[in-house]
């Protein structure tokens, strides 16, 4: 995985966790829903791509 989509996933990841909190908070369901999505995303982009990379052999 190059830098930039680790960035990108650790980007997504933090910012679903803020949205994930504030929802907490503010006891707003749609936010913490929204948040929980986005590290999901992030997560299985991660996994796609160590597949990925341990096709390449890296």
């Amino acid at each position: 995985m190059g830098a930039d989509d680790k960035i990108k996933n650790a980007a997504q990841d933090l910012l679903g966790k803020g949205k994930e909190a504030t929802g907490n908070v503010t006891n707003n369901d749609k936010l913490v829903a929204d948040g929980k999505a986005d590290q999901v995303k992030a997560s299985a982009k991660g996994r796609v791509e160590d597949v990925k990379d341990a096709f390449k052999g890296k």
